[in-house]
């Protein structure tokens, strides 16, 4: 299933900037960053609770604040960009 998960850390101070690099690591791992606390990913429902779990661990609960968007279709079938284009779409195999 396709997601996008955003986050905003109350705090880039101290111990909240240990959590936003936390919170940005965690997001990596499991899809790519389209913005800055915006993140495209395509999980099964395992990796997706995997994930959730893993987030819910590293935030503050009493100030910080994350959603999970859930597609019930493709993400580029939801998504319309505008600007500059990605050279990477979500699904593609990285070739380096």
């Amino acid at each position: 299933m396709d997601v996008l998960i955003t986050y905003d850390i109350a705090d880039t101070q101290g111990e909240g900037a240990n959590r936003l690099r936390r919170i940005a690591q965690v997001c990596e791992k499991y899809g790519r960053r389209v913005q800055f606390s915006v993140f495209e990913c395509r999980l099964s429902p395992p990796r997706l609770a995997r994930m959730i779990g893993e987030v819910e661990d590293v935030i503050d609960h009493h100030v910080d604040s994350v959603i999970v968007y859930r597609f019930t279709g493709g993400i580029e079938d939801a998504r319309r960009r505008f600007g500059r284009s990605e050279a990477h779409e979500l699904g593609q195999p990285w070739v380096l």
